[in-house]
């Protein structure tokens, strides 16, 4: 009784001397306002590794060009990041980030890699959401969720492009587990909602035609609202939406393009993320524009 009363103590402490597996629990809360300096940072609260550089200006100062960081470079199992932005009236904030962001292949335990984004725009305000590309390993087991807030006469651009395993190296996501969200509020009422969900039961959609069609890049873009007198600029929505289709035809993609109430969409399906990111930009060159009523000005670490 010794012996096995000592080896279970053993196995016991062994097991107590084991490290937790790393994992980050991080979140970083940024706050914009209006001053006589025009869009400034006013705060910025952050837990773990989640950074913003001080904003830039290349558009003046009503403008903030703000770089998103995160030194890891993706997410491991057991991870959880909150991004969250709240806009104060009368600002206007473009958000990127240097590079792709990846999601890792997840622990055998299968604990989620999760990923939550809250934009949160008062009255009179604008927002660009445009991040690069997502990449998700095969294996990763992930969540990754979108909430836009959007008070009266506040404006969104936004886009996610999602590419599904590691194509160049000739990996499928043949295993794992994925759902991404994207959702729009505006004065409270759910406007735009979209959900996707890639898991054992639903991997036939990678391959069927009313699915991603084979192709590993799956993008989607969101704009609006476009109210009725809209878009400004005497460019109204068909011809708007005419140019957006063009574009799609240009770049060879699975493309389309819809106006689903007040909001533009372009959706778009590909083998290449560098090609959709370029059908994007070249849509927020027209849209930005018609929505906002100001040119497009390319935040600068695009073309580092």
């Amino acid at each position: 009784m010794n012996n096995k009363h000592n080896l279970a103590l053993a196995e016991n402490i062994s097991l107590q001397l084991v490290p937790p597996a790393s994992q980050w629990h991080a979140f970083l809360t940024l706050g914009f306002c209006q001053t006589a300096r025009g869009t400034v940072l006013k705060t910025c609260d952050h837990k773990g590794p989640l950074y913003v550089q001080k904003p830039f200006y290349p558009e003046g100062r009503d403008t903030a060009h703000v770089y998103l960081l995160h030194p890891p470079g993706g997410l491991v199992s057991g991870d959880r990041l909150t991004i969250t932005a709240n806009l104060a009236e009368n600002t206007h904030v473009l958000i990127t980030t240097p590079g792709a962001g990846r999601v890792y292949r997840a622990r055998e335990d299968k604990t989620l890699q999760h990923q939550v984004t809250q934009l949160n725009v008062a009255k009179n305000s604008l927002m660009e959401w445009l991040p690069q590309e997502t990449i998700l390993y095969p294996n990763a087991h992930t969540r990754l969720e979108n909430s836009i807030d959007l008070a009266d006469n506040a404006k969104f651009i936004g886009w996610e492009i999602t590419c599904f395993g590691l194509p160049a190296n000739h990996q499928d996501f043949g295993e794992g587990h994925a759902e991404q969200g994207f959702q729009i509020r505006h004065n409270g009422r759910i406007k735009v909602r979209e959900r996707l969900v890639i898991d054992d039961n639903s991997r036939a959609l990678f391959s069927a035609k009313a699915g991603l069609d084979g192709k590993p890049i799956n993008g989607l873009m969101i704009a609006g609202p476009f109210e009725s007198s809209e878009p400004s600029n005497s460019v109204n929505h068909d011809e708007l939406i005419d140019k957006l289709r063009q574009h799609c035809t240009e770049h060879g993609s699975l493309s389309g393009v819809t106006l689903v109430g007040d909001y533009i969409m372009v959706r778009s399906i590909h083998d290449d993320s560098e090609q959709v990111k370029q059908l994007f930009i070249q849509c927020w060159q027209d849209i930005r524009p018609a929505l906002l009523g100001k040119e497009s000005n390319e935040p600068r670490i695009w073309s580092t």
